[in-house]
């Protein structure tokens, strides 16, 4: 079986040739200019996104991050297997660094591909301390391409991250400005009907959420590589070279959908890992994934990388082009998407209500209030228009397993439905990206059945902005607790509105398509409104680990866990932290 051992990361100033060496960052207060405007944020090495970082599989390498800020900081390496006492998480690894301190970071490297590095304390990472990681192989890459660049998302907001969490917190509808309109209430009457719009809009109002409900943050600005759209980040090529793209999502809140209009991407690695080759013209990056992709353009003229927000609030744009002062037509921002039964995991076509297990009929009778009303079936017809389901709070959907409801999209499709509002589905009819299409490109570990499993429910309630795992917040709830040399089966059930992207910290996940010993391995997993998700852990790594949902403020409102691994080598469990409850998202 092929292992990694414990890694760790260590950052360069200069992203030069890799040796091992000692590597110098410091923690700045930084201006960011976004070209819509310009905000005081948090930086690396006085400027945001920070520098790119590239090392090789097997260097020794050591890191001095020093905190200039006047308030505590931490550097989390993500994706990166080491050691739990160098992953850089407050209460879990260690104590943080405080200002004016610097914090050495030392481990081997004993992985390759695209990762990236922020901190994991209070919202810096919003407000803009993150930087990207390159890792070269020790051998040749099983694919060919002559030049590579970064292309490094996130969104930036005017507001800074302490105060978008008030104001979520206040009224979690405060940044959503796309919220439905009189217009749309007319419109929808003269397509579908008065009763049928009203019964709509009742049962929307009676899960306590809109369709709109899509992206939690809006009025952001799209950064690429630290560059808004009319600032318009350029990568020089020469026609016919292969060009290899490593996307990184590091925004606080927001999915994109990544394409390039007249070249085909060729998907070669997700999560640092290499996938077997899928030719896309489209694919969707959660918070907090990377994916690697080769384009080949052979015209001598600029393309535009164009990267919508899901919820198509806002988008981001780079140019790839034979010259710098050259750019193209920038694609038109489609329409707002809107939420559906069927996101909701709720689409009624070919459902056999009584096949259902006693949990998920009770999570399907769940009421706000613990009332006694009941869901009114007759008036659910085989449509794909949303449906009236009375007494139904989302927030609150305890017991349901959509993966035995027949007629639900259970598992492995992360994004999702035939008939949902969110389905992706590429410009122009093409090929959009799927968690099925991802396949190892060779196994990591043996195939073998895992010895027990866990399920994690994700839960929530947007209108009080409470996010948990199983009801509870990471605040009120225990550890999970693994043993090392098993190998778990994690069972997702989102029971939530919205998608979530979980990582899980120091351990692989190994997302289960139905691929067996192909399945890909990812260091986040994204979770589909109303799906049930499996993945399997081997559990290799001792001590203690943190494991959430990435989207900053959801982890921020709970959902988020301490994992616990007992057994393994005595050294490295040696020296952990105190069990605070403290939060240092």
């Amino acid at each position: 079986m092929r292992k990694y051992l414990y890694a760790a990361f260590l950052a360069a100033m200069v992203p030069a040739a890799a040796s091992a060496g000692t590597y110098n960052l410091s923690v700045d207060k930084v201006t960011i200019d976004t070209g819509n405007f310009k905000k005081q944020g948090i930086g690396y090495n006085g400027a945001s996104p920070g520098p790119v970082l590239r090392f090789t599989e097997g260097e020794e390498v050591t890191i001095n991050v020093t905190n200039n800020l006047d308030v505590s900081t931490s550097v989390h390496w993500h994706g990166l297997i080491l050691p739990f006492q160098q992953d850089g998480v407050p209460t879990i690894s260690y104590d943080g660094i405080k200002p004016g301190e610097t914090f050495t970071y030392q481990f081997p490297i004993v992985q390759s591909g695209t990762y990236w590095f922020h901190s994991h304390s209070g919202f810096q990472e919003p407000d803009g301390a993150y930087g990207a990681i390159v890792i070269e192989p020790k051998t040749r890459e099983p694919f060919r391409y002559d030049r590579e660049y970064v292309v490094q998302l996130t969104d930036s907001h005017p507001h800074a991250g302490a105060r978008i969490m008030r104001n979520l917190k206040t009224m979690p509808d405060y940044y959503n400005r796309q919220q439905q309109t009189v217009e749309d209430f007319l419109d929808d009457i003269a397509k579908n009907g008065l009763g049928a719009t009203i019964d709509d809009r009742m049962a929307w109002g009676e899960m306590r959420m809109m369709p709109a409900d899509i992206e939690d943050l809006q009025g952001f600005t799209p950064l690429l590589n630290g560059k808004g759209p009319a600032q318009n980040w350029t990568g020089v090529f020469k026609p016919g070279e292969r060009i290899r793209l490593r996307f990184i999502n590091s925004s606080a809140m927001t999915y994109f959908d990544v394409r390039i209009p007249g070249l085909e991407m060729l998907v070669v690695n997700a999560d640092g890992n290499n996938v077997q080759p899928v030719k896309v013209d489209e694919f969707r990056i959660a918070v907090a994934e990377t994916y690697d992709v080769i384009v080949r353009p052979k015209a001598d003229k600029a393309f535009t990388i164009f990267a919508a927000s899901m919820g198509r609030s806002a988008f981001g744009r780079g140019t790839l082009a034979p010259r710098q002062d050259l750019a193209t037509e920038v694609p038109a921002l489609e329409g707002r998407p809107l939420l559906t039964m069927a996101d909701m995991g709720m689409a009624h076509e070919g459902m056999d209500h009584g096949t259902m297990d006693q949990g998920a009929m009770a999570g399907m009778k769940s009421m706000k209030g613990g009332g006694e009303r009941k869901m009114d079936h007759s008036r659910m017809e085989a449509t794909d228009a949303p449906k009236k389901m009375e007494g139904m709070d989302h927030a609150n959907m305890k017991g349901m397993d959509h993966s035995k409801m027949p007629g639900m999209k259970a598992a492995s499709d992360p994004f999702y439905a035939a008939g949902s509002g969110l389905a992706p589905k590429a410009a122009n009819g093409g090929k959009f990206l799927s968690y099925k299409d991802l396949k190892a490109q060779r196994p990591l570990y043996e195939h073998r059945k895992a010895g027990r499993e866990i399920e994690l429910r994700l839960t929530g309630n947007m209108e009080r902005y409470i996010w948990s795992i199983n009801g509870r917040k990471y605040q009120d709830d225990e550890e999970i607790h693994l043993r090392y040399g098993e190998r778990v089966r994690f069972k997702f059930v989102n029971e939530t509105m919205m998608s979530h992207p979980m990582h899980l910290h120091g351990m692989w996940t190994i997302l289960d398509t139905g691929a067996g010993k192909w399945n890909p391995i990812k260091h986040v997993v994204s979770i589909a409104p109303g799906t049930t998700v499996y993945t399997e852990t081997e559990v290799d790594a001792p001590g203690q680990w943190a494991f959430h949902c990435h989207l900053s403020y959801h982890a921020a409102a709970g959902m988020f866990r301490r994992i616990v691994v007992e057994g393994g080598p005595k050294t490295a469990a040696a020296k952990m932290p105190a069990m605070s409850r403290s939060m240092t998202r």
